[in-house]
Parts: structure tokens; sequence; C-alpha cells
């Protein structure tokens, strides 16, 4: 077997910057929006068709009856496998999500040129999380030339919906056994959390909707009714008065990023009541009615230290308190999901293989986080059984889903370094 130094394997890296920076505009340039779910197979094709040309065998994988799969927008992913000539050995598996968030307004770019300027490639996925894929590829392609009498094998996925939850992507190949201990023992997702961080896992999440009931009358006669809205204003008033001080008290010896993600937190992710919105071109005015119905859904991040039922029972209480105390309050609670939190051990395998190399190619010590929202590592962890997963990657977090939205060449070039030397670490 071949050992070339560090250097050889960085300025093989280095070689292929331009190839960095095309691969990286080529998959932003596939417009993957989600919702729908658009292009999934064109990239999922486009990246197959690269990985096979370089030697790796490619499965195409449509999550077939997943959530949000239809015969319109059907739910693809790539998994690519790459099998050293050295024997038997580990499975490093890099996961990235090939989905991206809506556009939004703000743009000072074109959202799906891809252009590059002053060192940045801008576009909406450039940042989360299509300059982590392109350089985890990047990475295994360089690593490869180096050592192809590796023992083991990489595996390099492209995985649709985690914007959205993940159930047509990493959650379906994982109840299908792509990420079993026996198959994989690695798994880096290059989530962008910042070239110098390993990311350990997330908060847990509960989403629920609570509905209040009223009764429909004349708006005129709003007396002879009863307004299901009033009543979720007692409920978002009670929310302010003693929940969010609640929330506020709980804090965690996770170290999750930012700061105020250091405690439980709640956000209102949506209200609708009353008559529902009209079509865009409609001109009239609403009619005069006393709103029966109110919904709101509750986005509940909570802590490795809280329990899930826990988190359930504080918000039922509140509602039965608001039912004992103000007439006519009828509500209704619906569970839409759930996640536990999940982090890896600071001392697993994948974790301190990532340590070293960072400390190599930075010169400085890693810092561990805990990601505030969840990402896919929730189905590795609880469906496919694998502890030994981590989330790291180019890009600075705070971007993600932003206007402008935009990574760093020379962050990806480090990160590609810090990727090649843990695949020489666990493999060659």
């Amino acid at each position: 077997m071949t050992n070339p130094t560090p250097t050889r394997l960085f300025a093989e890296i280095a070689a292929r910057e331009a190839d960095l920076i095309a691969l990286t505009q080529d998959l932003v340039r596939i417009a993957t929006l989600n919702p729908p779910g658009r292009h999934y197979h064109q990239i999922c094709d486009f990246l197959g068709d690269r990985l096979a040309r370089k030697g790796f065998h490619v499965d195409m994988i449509r999550a077939k009856g997943a959530p949000a799969d239809s015969e319109k927008y059907q739910r693809w992913n790539m998994v690519a496998r790459h099998q050293g000539s050295g024997g038997p050995g580990e499975c490093v598996h890099f996961n990235s999500h090939h989905d991206v968030v809506e556009v939004g307004h703000g743009w000072s770019f074109d959202p799906f040129a891809a252009e590059l300027k002053d060192g940045r490639i801008y576009g909406r996925g450039t940042c989360d999380m299509k300059g982590g894929l392109a350089t985890s590829v990047i990475a295994a392609e360089a690593f490869i030339a180096c050592f192809p009498d590796y023992s083991g094998a990489i595996e390099i996925s492209a995985t649709a919906d985690e914007e959205s939850g993940g159930y047509g992507g990493v959650a379906y190949l994982a109840e299908h056994g792509w990420f079993s201990p026996e198959k994989v023992q690695h798994v880096i997702i290059p989530e962008p959390l910042n070239k110098d961080r390993i990311c350990l896992g997330h908060r847990g999440v509960w989403w629920a909707e609570v509905e209040t009931h009223g009764r429909i009358a004349h708006g005129s006669m709003p007396f002879l009714g009863d307004s299901a809205i009033r009543h979720m204003g007692a409920v978002l008033e009670e929310m302010e008065a003693s929940l969010y001080p609640l929330l506020a008290s709980k804090r965690t010896a996770m170290p999750v990023v930012p700061e105020g993600a250091k405690q439980s937190t709640l956000n209102i992710n949506s209200i609708h009541g009353g008559e529902p919105e009209q079509e865009i071109d409609y001109t009239g005015l609403p009619s005069p009615c006393v709103a029966d119905r109110c919904r709101i859904v509750l986005d509940r991040r909570f802590l490795m230290e809280e329990e899930i039922g826990e988190v359930k029972s504080e918000v039922r209480k509140m509602l039965e308190g608001i039912k004992a105390s103000r007439p006519n309050f009828h509500y209704e609670i619906r569970d839409l999901f759930e996640v536990q939190p999940s982090m890896t051990e600071e001392d697993a395998p994948v974790v301190r293989t990532v340590q070293g190399a960072i400390a190599r190619v930075l010169d400085r010590q890693a810092e561990f986080v805990v990601s505030p929202g969840t990402y896919d590592q929730k189905h590795i962890d609880r469906i496919g059984k694998l502890k030994n997963c981590i989330a790291y990657g180019p890009g600075i977090l705070d971007l993600a889903h932003q206007p402008d939205e935009w990574i760093g060449v020379q962050d990806m070039l480090d990160s590609a370094k810090v990727m090649a030397l843990t695949l020489e670490e666990l493999l060659a």
C-alpha cells in the first residue's frame, strides 16, 4: 500500500479546486426546491453518473410511499459505494441532502446562477448544503487517488427532503437497512456548521396543532356566537404569562449553539382562524361571521434533560387551566410529529478522528457543538441504530435559508482536507 504524506493528499485536493467550484455550481443550478420536491431525479442522476465514472457502484432509490412522494414529485435518493482494493474494512459514509428551501425575497444574486465572486459562490443551497456535498465528493476522490488500495469502503449519498423532516430520504433509507451498523460504521453529514466545529447532535422537537372551538354567528351580533379567535387569544396570553417563562428557566449541559438555544424554546409556527383566505385574484370583501375555529401550530424544541411526556404535559396543563377558568373554552390538541434529542459521545471514533484532522489542517482545537434544530442524524441514530455519527462541513450556519446565501471556496478546500485526512486515518 502506498503511504503518501498529507502534503501529497492536500496537493491532490488543491489540484481539484476548479472541479470543486464547478461541481458546486452544477449542483446549485439544479433547483431542487422543497416543497414540492422539484428535480430530485435529475440531481441524483447527475451525481450518480459522475461517481459511476469514478468507480463507484451507484443505487438510485425512490422512497415510494413515503410522505410527499407522488408520481409528479417522486422522492429520489442516490447512494454510491466505492470498495477499496485492500480488502475488508470499515465503511465511512458521507450523507448530504440535495433539497433546498424556497428562495424568498431580498436577493442581490440570481439564486440559481451559482455566481462566483471574491472567493464565494452565491445561491440557494450553496451553504445548506450542496457545497458540503461537493466537498465530500472531492475529498473522497482525492483520497482514492492517493490510496487506491485502501481497506474498507466509502459511501456518498444525496438524499431527499431533509428540509421537511427527511422522511422521503434518510428515514426511508434507514428503514431499509442502508444505515445499519453492519453495513456502515462511520457517518459524516456535511451540514454547514463552520469548518472548525464538530456537531454532535441536536435538540428534540415536538410539533403540535392546538385548535379552539367557537360558534358561528353574524358579525353584527357577535354576542350570539362564540369567537374561537378570542379563545385562542386567551391561549396566547397564558403562554406569555406562564409557559414562556417556564421554558426560559430550563437550561441544558448540551453544547448547543447559539447561546439562546441552550434553553427550551417554543415558536408559534402559524395561526389560522375564521374564514379561509380567498384566492389571490378575489377582489371582494369577507363575509361577516364570528370565527368558529382557530388553529395554531406549535414548534417546541426541547433538551436532552427533558422527557417528551413532560414537554407535552406542560402544554396540556396550561390548556386545562384555561378551560377551568374560562367559560365555554373547548380545545383539541393533535400531535404532528416528534423527534428525540440525539448526541454522539465525544470519544466516539468518528469524533476523535475528525477532531484530530481539524487540528492538523487548521492548527486549532475543534469546538464541539449541538444544533438548535434537527437534521438527518435523528434517523441514522433512532431508526438505523448507528450512534457513530456527526455533522461536519463547510459553510456558516447563520447563512442557511437566508437571501444571498453563499459558501467560501477556501472553507470547502479546508473541509475537504479534513474529510480526506479522516478517510486516511480510518481506512488507509
